[in-house]
């Protein structure tokens, strides 16, 4: 029996679906043992790994796979609501990390792959696992696993005393930290977790940096020269800037938290207008204030675009950052820039660009860029994942423009457009700036691979498809030696009445479960997997023969697959190739061989040889010759007449169609009628047939006095039931002009309800409907009564035994008396001596066709023949 898996992972399961699919249900497969897990419900847990949804799930609601590299991990099921993508991409995640090591290794796999820092503490807050983005962000290296929180970090003892609430069992939100490390906020939330005698706590850790970055930000874009300050509409101050703050030498403390009216440096008078211009902020007023002491200073006043609620107060320059600098950064809501002085030294960051970047604007303000970017661990790529060392910035051509990779400290990988622009200094004494615009184009990017990659692959299995396979085959590299190795190609066999039967959704878990062992068995020979159309998958197997790969196929497919509860056998035709110059030819090739392997029936193989291609070439000129063949007057009917066994008489003839080409002669059948199946062309040649049918009857009838003689005709249960097909052939049929339809046997295997109504059609208008070919492999003896039959006739196999062989005699007997308890006359085919004649009479069969007789004849001869031949005395 094997072991449960461990509560952290349900935990950490249970609250990704509360957080992106709190009404789904998850049923995921880890380790040995199959996890059914609910946000809000209890979790349930049983052994064995293989996933089995419940018939309710493929019956109704949306039902999402969650696959990776063509192997089902989990079924994510919602009820009332689409399953978010997002649940889907997030879960597809976790539970690969989880099913990497086993039952015994889940949860620490599992831990170690979030997203978000977390950590796994023990009852008595050892660390038992940590996420590397928990590693990140407490600025942690090397081993911690086993050691206590408070060795690991000794400066936020804090936390520990807040955890141990929770190890006692009770949830625990954390108050905001400030890890002085990394200098980042913190804020955090602990869980206890139970799991028989072992008990800990789950603890997750968010960063909440921005949240204090607005007030800091502000800080540092007044820490100049200039008088700026920010005050609110009743003119309290939030910030003053350095220069500012010079003015008001008197003050005790920054002035930060009065109206600015009452700071001691501002004359009676002084104060009075202040008040006014903060009142007139919205139409962007400026006064002339005098000061204590007799200086002047003026100011203007207007409402902040960054911090809407607040007002600037700005004067002239006093310092190396001009107030127009200052309101011109404050204004750039959109863009995240960084003003550095001639040095690289930063002098203002925008807080796009904090937010952005990852950084703190009040410890970059005066530092050069460049070293504190490598200090903090900032790293540049180019866009192909090169290194690239940090530029001098100050030594950079401008105007400049660059994409990039940017790493971020908490692991973050951004691309990046970087413009940078002189900046012109405020006076000729002082040197020229230089201006960083940042462009984050990580979401086009990321949607541009994701364009990629969809493009050569399949959306439901995460296989290649039909391009990235050719591509993949194009691409194998071509030396002096012969490629080795081969490519299949392979359909499930009746996937689409498999498909109307079982539903979309349990469709499409049987070919997922199809793309699994197709994918295990590439990676287990180093190739690769595809999914080419629907049911038709594909294989490239190197270093294997195109033999050996097709045995291999058949053994790794030959188990049944699963649809909810149930197993459904399935068969696949599989047509192989071996590796070709170029490669990616032997794609080509294998399709050919499949269309060769399913037109000989289900589950069969074809190994692909150059005569394939050049029947497959004469194939298509043969079809191309087709579309000819009627106008040109190619075809013919000929009759084979059927004669009673009772009194010799000569009572109805089979049409027989025949192709004589213009250069090839005269075409079996056989070898056309499948090529016309493949297009609308088949309806064309079965109207002309019934046609010269019904005018050979006429005649036949005419020259002899028989009007009873009958005629019958070949009609394929698909050609009647093509789109269209039946309204062009049902008129053709009326009670006046009924011709005998013959079926095949293994036609009538389909007893759906439309094969049904075809046939109950043709009854209805005077047609006997006559089973043709039946005692072959594919008869069903439930069609004789289901459908509206009239009579059968005798697979010429039957007959060709006859009359020595003993167990073809009572075959004979036993299927002519169902035949007659079921009200159904037998014809015999293919009789060839009078000694079969005479057993088929003694056998009860009702009437004989064949060389015995006649061979077929044209409507002209039948009628001679008829008129001077009688049938032997027996």
């Amino acid at each position: 029996m094997s072991a449960p898996t461990d509560p952290v992972l349900h935990l950490a399961l249970r609250d990704l679906m509360r957080t992106h699919a709190p009404g789904a249900t998850l049923l995921a497969a880890v380790g040995q043992r199959v996890l059914n897990i609910r946000a809000d419900g209890p979790l349930q847990e049983q052994e064995g790994a293989e996933l089995v949804p419940p018939d309710d799930w493929l019956a109704h609601g949306d039902l999402a796979w969650i696959t990776r590299d063509g192997a089902l991990l989990g079924l994510l099921w919602s009820e009332d609501a689409p399953v978010p993508a997002g649940a889907v991409q997030v879960l597809t995640l976790l539970l690969s990390a989880a099913s990497v090591e086993g039952a015994n290794r889940e949860a620490d796999m599992l831990i170690t792959q979030l997203p978000a820092p977390t950590a796994w503490l023990s009852a008595d807050l050892n660390i038992r696992q940590v996420s590397r983005t928990f590693m990140e962000m407490f600025g942690i290296s090397g081993e911690i696993v086993g050691k206590a929180l408070t060795d690991v970090l000794p400066s936020s003892a804090s936390f520990a005393g807040q955890l141990a609430g929770a190890a006692a069992g009770r949830s625990v939100r954390l108050k905001d930290e400030f890890l002085a490390e990394s200098g980042r906020w913190v804020r955090g939330e602990a869980k206890p977790y139970f799991g028989g005698a072992a008990a800990g706590v789950l603890w997750t850790v968010q960063d909440v940096t921005p949240e204090y970055r607005r007030s800091a930000q502000m800080a540092a874009l007044l820490d100049v020269d200039a008088p700026v300050a920010l005050v609110t509409s009743a003119g309290t101050v939030l910030q003053a800037s350095r220069g500012l703050q010079a003015l008001a030498a008197g003050l005790s403390e920054d002035g930060s938290g009065a109206p600015i009216w009452t700071w001691p440096c501002f004359t009676e008078e002084a104060s009075g207008l202040l008040q006014e211009l903060i009142r007139g902020a919205a139409t962007g007023n400026q006064a002339e204030l005098n000061l204590v002491g007799g200086a002047a200073l003026s100011l203007s006043a207007r409402h902040s675009e960054l911090y809407p609620e607040s007002i600037i107060l700005e004067g002239p320059q006093r310092g190396a950052a001009s107030s127009g600098v200052v309101s011109q950064v404050l204004s750039l809501s959109d863009a995240a820039t960084i003003l550095l002085d001639h040095a690289g030294r930063t002098q203002l960051i925008s807080e796009q660009a904090a937010t952005l970047l990852e950084l703190d604007p009040k410890q970059m303000v005066g530092l050069g860029l460049a070293r504190i970017a490598q200090q903090l661990g900032i790293k540049l790529y180019t866009p192909e994942g090169q290194p690239l060392p940090m530029p001098e910035l100050k030594n950079l051509p401008l105007p400049l423009t660059r994409e990039i990779l940017l790493s971020l400290p908490a692991g973050m990988t951004r691309h990046m457009e970087v413009r940078a622009t002189r900046v012109e200094a405020s006076s000729p004494s002082k040197k020229a700036g230089m201006l960083l615009t940042f462009r984050d184009l990580t979401t086009l990017r990321r949607t541009e691979a994701k364009l990629r990659h969809d493009a050569v692959h399949d959306p439901l299995t995460g296989l290649l498809n039909r391009a990235g396979l050719r591509s993949l085959l194009s691409n194998l590299a071509v030396g002096p030696a012969e490629l080795s190795g081969m490519v299949a190609s392979l359909d499930l066999d009746g996937f689409g009445a498999l498909n109307a039967a079982l539903g979309r959704t349990a469709g499409d878990l049987l070919l997922i479960q199809v793309a699994a062992r197709l994918n295990d068995l590439a990676a287990d020979l180093g190739g690769r997997a595809a999914r080419l159309a629907d049911d038709s998958f594909a294989i490239y197997l190197p270093e294997v023969s195109a033999e050996v790969g097709g045995g291999k196929l058949q053994a790794v497919l030959q188990e049944p697959l699963r649809a909810g509860r149930r197993l459904v056998p399935v068969t696949f035709s599989i047509g192989t190739a071996p590796l070709s110059s170029p490669p990616d030819q032997a794609l080509t090739d294998s399709e050919m061989a499949l269309l060769h392997a399913k037109r000989g029936g289900r589950a069969g193989l074809q190994l692909f040889n150059a005569s394939l291609r050049d029947h497959e070439a004469q194939s298509f000129e043969l079809e191309n010759d087709l579309q000819h063949a009627l106008e040109g007057g190619q075809f013919t009917l000929l009759y084979q007449p059927a004669v009673s066994l009772k009194n010799g008489r000569a009572i109805s003839a089979e049409a027989l169609l025949r192709w004589t080409h213009p250069t090839l002669g005269n075409i079996s059948p056989a070898r056309f009628i499948p090529l016309a199946s493949r297009s609308d062309l088949i309806t064309s040649i079965g109207e002309w047939v019934v046609r010269e049918a019904g005018k050979g009857r006429a005649t036949i009838r005419e020259a002899t006095g028989q009007s009873d003689w009958r005629t019958s005709v070949n009609l394929s249960l698909e050609e009647l039931r093509r789109a269209g097909a039946a309204s062009r052939l049902l008129p053709l049929v009326t009670k006046q002009n009924a011709l005998d339809i013959e079926v095949s046997a293994g036609s009538l295997i389909d007893h759906s309800s439309e094969t049904l109504e075809v046939l109950e059609s043709l009854k209805a208008k005077g047609s006997r409907l006559i089973v043709d070919d039946f005692g072959d492999s594919a008869s069903s003896l439930t069609a004789l009564t289901r459908f509206p039959l009239s009579g059968v006739k005798l697979h010429p196999t039957l007959t060709a035994r006859l009359p020595d062989d003993e167990l073809s005699l009572k075959l004979v007997q036993g299927t002519v008396s169902l035949a007659h308890s079921l009200g159904l006359a037998v014809t015999a085919v293919g009789v060839e001596t009078y000694a079969q004649l005479d057993v088929l009479r003694d056998l009860g069969c009702d009437a004989a066709q064949g060389y015995a007789l006649t061979p077929p004849l044209s409507a002209e001869d039948l009628t001679v023949w008829l008129k001077s031949r009688a049938f032997p005395a027996g």
